[in-house]
């Protein structure tokens, strides 16, 4: 549409300049045959001048020659009246001698005559000698008013200006009525032109009243017409099913899609991205994906858009622009390619969406773990180190139960150093997917009274008791001794570090409420788990660190529970928990378990 405007107003401006230089030229012509004739007539009345100057001259001559001296001025005087009163073009006549002087002038007796003279003319005035030679004997002069050259000029400009104005007006109707007809046969081809962009495939134009080179563009526009009905007829099913296909395979994808043409406008988006971005198909079909906001109102899209515009289109195909954007609590990675048709013509480009929420969180949780590991690491080192180099060079001089302080405060930062270094190879060693663990029939009762047995160490440093709870005959059960004591050793280590100074942990060992399952669960008196972090409790990397919860760790221990229990045995793992009244961590391990035929 625009460019049909564009194509319209140029020609308006074509016939308007054509019009224009028509018109100069037209009024360059009138002026130039007006002022020619106005020049020939102030010739000719100038010849006119003249040939009456000379005749008057004779006739002075012939009617003086006889007369005396001083009967000549009269003479003069009455000849001229008769010539002035049937002449109105005479404006003076004024007759000199040969020396110049004035003999007789009308301006005398036609005062307001003389001032109109515009054109003056002069003969002499010769008579015979005694011996029959010409001689001078003075000259006549003529003034001539040129009022038949005005109205003859007035005239001749006045017909040429009406001659010229009907020519222009003949000209400028005749531009006109073509420049109707060829409109008129454009916006019937324009009208043919939008019935075939709706899809109105075998619409005709007819050819009647039209121009030779108009009427073979419309018979090939009703061909192409034809051709295309043809074509749809035949094909319309098949590229319907190509189309419902290739939405079908786009509304499929995992990934969110939006498609948008070269205009910016969005004319296609599958069910992920209208889940991922929140909207409906009302909401952001055929608008501008600019005007999308995200969560904290701004124009996610727009500085990327046109980023995306400003660079070359070969480097955005090689390499397409990628960015992170933020919609409720999901952070979205962005892909933006440009799109092309067949002839490799650019018509829109893609945007892909890509919830990398949980990526954007394991790499928050690995740096935090990475940060939690050094300082973790570096405190145990430097304690070693400390209190070894202080023996090294000083157990002289302390006494033996002050060394033995020493031997305990080394021994303990080892162990607690040895079990970081335990949990992150557990941690590699367990998350590799070909890892397949030996079970054997056991009786889990004895496994969990040893674990309980090796914490008391670190139970009585808080003076905390253990007190275990056990349902009589439980069933043995197929386990890995080794990852259930490490999870064990997971639980209990916990439960006492958050427990308070001469607290007590409840370790039970029951059948669960489904009896294919034993259940194992440690209960403390510890500070309890907000909600909200119970459901990442056992996520890798994640911590609950606050004001109530402050003590240091890898953040792998539980994560490590949940891929023994869950991974390995095929078990489930629970929390219960409320701030204030302590926490009870647990798993529940299949009496009959079904193996997987990968693990």
């Amino acid at each position: 549409m625009e460019k049909r405007n564009l194509s319209i107003s140029t020609q308006n401006k074509l016939i308007l300049l054509g019009l224009v230089i028509s018109t100069l030229l037209i009024v360059g012509l009138a002026v130039f045959a007006i002022t020619n004739i106005q020049q020939k007539i102030s010739e000719v009345y100038s010849g006119f001048g003249e040939i009456l100057t000379k005749t008057l001259a004779i006739e002075s001559v012939e009617i003086t020659k006889d007369v005396q001296e001083f009967d000549k001025f009269s003479t003069l005087q009455a000849h001229t009246k008769s010539i002035m009163d049937s002449n109105n073009e005479i404006a003076f006549i004024e007759f000199q001698n040969d020396k110049n002087e004035v003999i007789y002038s009308s301006k005398k007796d036609f005062p307001n005559r003389a001032k109109q003279a515009l054109i003056t003319s002069s003969s002499q005035l010769l008579a015979d000698n005694a011996d029959g030679i010409k001689i001078n004997i003075g000259k006549v002069i003529v003034g001539l008013s040129g009022g038949a050259t005005k109205d003859i000029s007035h005239a001749t400009k006045n017909s040429m200006l009406v001659v010229f104005t009907v020519a222009w007006l003949v000209f400028t109707f005749v531009i006109l009525i073509n420049t109707i007809l060829i409109t008129r046969e454009l916006s019937m081809l324009h009208h043919g032109v939008k019935k075939i962009s709706t899809g109105a495939f075998g619409y005709t134009l007819d050819d009647k009243n039209t121009s030779g080179e108009i009427k073979d563009l419309i018979n090939a526009f009703n061909d192409m017409s034809l051709r295309l009905h043809q074509y749809e007829e035949k094909n319309v099913d098949q590229l319907t099913l190509e189309r419902n296909k290739f939405e079908a395979v786009l509304m499929s994808i995992v990934n969110g899609v939006v498609v948008c043409d070269n205009y910016d406008n969005v004319v296609l988006v599958n069910n992920a991205a209208k889940k991922m971005l929140e909207v409906e198909d009302e909401q952001i079909l055929n608008t501008k994906i600019q005007m999308y906001c995200d969560t904290d109102g701004e124009l996610c899209f727009k500085e990327k858009i046109e980023q995306f515009k400003d660079t070359p289109l070969d480097i955005m195909e090689n390499k397409p622009l990628e960015f992170n954007i933020e919609v409720g609590d999901k952070i979205l990675k962005c892909v933006i390619s440009p799109m092309f048709s067949k002839n490799q013509d650019y018509v829109g480009y893609v945007i892909v969406l890509i919830d990398v929420t949980k990526e954007v969180e394991i790499d928050k949780m690995k740096s935090n773990f990475i940060s939690n590991v050094s300082h973790e690491l570096r405190t145990p080192v430097t304690v070693l180190r400390t209190y070894i180099d202080t023996l090294y060079n000083h157990s002289d001089d302390f006494d033996e139960k002050t060394n033995k302080e020493f031997f305990e405060v080394i021994n303990k930062e080892a162990a607690r150093l040895q079990k970081m270094v335990n949990d992150i190879l557990d941690f590699s060693r367990l998350e590799a997917g070909n890892v397949k663990v030996e079970k054997e029939m056991t009786n889990i009762v004895p496994v969990i009274e040893q674990e309980i047995k090796c914490m008391q160490v670190l139970a009585e440093e808080k003076n905390i008791t253990f007190s275990i709870i056990k349902e009589p005959n439980l069933p043995d059960i197929p386990i890995n001794v080794d990852s259930i004591e490490r999870a064990l050793n997971n639980l209990l280590s916990n439960a006492i570090k958050y427990s308070p100074e001469n607290g007590r942990i409840k370790v039970r060992a029951e059948l669960a409420k489904d009896p294919a399952y034993v259940e194992i669960s440690v209960e403390d008196q510890g500070c309890g788990i907000p909600e909200e972090h119970q459901k990442k409790i056992f996520e890798r990397f994640y911590r609950v660190e606050n004001d109530t919860h402050t003590v240091k760790g890898t953040g792998l221990g539980l994560h490590l529970v949940k891929i023994t229990i869950e991974k390995h045995h095929q078990g489930e793992v629970f929390v219960k928990s409320k701030p204030g009244d302590g926490s009870t961590f647990g798993f529940r391990l299949p009496i009959n378990p079904v193996e997987n035929v990968e693990e």
